[in-house]
């Protein structure tokens, strides 16, 4: 028999979805089980599924050993470089501007370094991560964006933060506008794209078309020409609709694909222009929220941006 506290990062969960994250090795059918037979308790007494946990909290669980996986010695992420370009930071986030070329989640050709990565390791250098004193919790990435995009990205010191941003992401306040360099010179110069996004999982790539079917997703992309030269035109896009590759495949759709882009651009403009990286960067965040934000409600009506865009130069910027 064992008996967990629950946390302050831990509490508001169900208790499926606690268990799920403190015990990976455990199968849901035998955690079911042991929930409804009451090998596991709450406060001393029967609980449910869905039960929320609240901070205080006494955990029971009579169940193996083998599911107990030990404490590491060492954790992963401290292989990582600490080498962050901070925006802003406060007790409950961080923002980050990354660069292109770092990725911000463990991929298939991950070797210990990644944003997440990054992120963790320093709050633990900080003294504001300790995963020994977490059942559930560590800090994370809010939103994501490509390897070879570069921009603003979130992260979340505390479980309350991480929900209350999930769900104002969720619900579009959060306003995210980027850069891009785009071939060619658009006849509009400025227009609202929509259109329907089909995403294929095998190859990593979506397709735009322009009628909607059961496997498509309505897809809004809103842009505005700043500049142009020598057939290249530099846009500030805002993502109406927040999809997978979205900008670079509809902007590539209309043909005005990005420079740099190897996935839906065109190579022969690339290898000459010598972008290794699409043109592309979320260079602006807005936190716009209607409802409450909780703890997070002081940084409703902020505006960051990144203050170096490294393709801008091309246009004298």
């Amino acid at each position: 028999m064992r008996q967990i506290e629950i946390a302050k990062n831990d509490s508001g969960q169900r208790l499926d979805k606690f268990l799920t994250k403190r015990f990976p090795s455990l199968p849901k059918a035998l955690m079911y089980k042991y929930i409804r037979t009451k090998y596991i308790k709450l406060n001393g007494k029967r609980c449910e599924i869905s039960s929320r946990l609240e901070k205080g909290d006494i955990l029971t669980l009579y169940i193996k050993d083998e599911f107990f996986e030990p404490v590491p010695d060492k954790y992963d992420f401290l292989k990582a470089p600490v080498k962050l370009d901070i925006l802003y930071e406060d007790e409950n986030i961080l923002l980050l501007n990354k660069k292109p070329g770092l990725i911000v989640h463990p991929d298939e050709h991950y070797h210990f370094d990644s944003l997440i990565a990054r992120v963790q390791h320093y709050l633990y250098d900080q003294k504001e991560y300790d995963p020994r004193q977490e059942n559930s919790f560590a800090p994370a990435l809010v939103n994501r964006i490509d390897r070879n995009t570069g921009g603003i990205v979130i992260a979340a010191k505390n479980a309350e933060s991480l929900r209350i941003l999930n769900q104002k992401l969720k619900d579009r306040e959060l306003q995210k506008q980027y850069l891009c360099i785009a071939v060619g010179i658009f006849k509009k110069k400025q227009a609202l794209l929509i259109d329907y996004l089909e995403k294929n999982e095998k190859q990593n790539r979506v397709y735009i078309s322009k009628k909607p079917t059961p496997n498509t997703k309505t897809i809004k992309t809103q842009y505005r020409v700043i500049a142009e030269k020598n057939n290249f035109s530099l846009l500030e896009v805002d993502l109406l609709t927040g999809r997978t590759h979205q900008i670079r495949a509809h902007l590539a759709s209309i043909g005005h694909p990005l420079l740099g882009d190897g996935k839906y651009g065109k190579n022969e403009i690339n290898r000459k222009m010598g972008y290794k990286w699409q043109a592309l960067y979320s260079h602006k965040l807005t936190f716009h929220f209607t409802e409450d934000g909780g703890i997070l409600n002081y940084l409703n009506g902020r505006t960051f941006t990144a203050p170096d865009v490294w393709f801008t130069s091309y246009f004298d910027m």
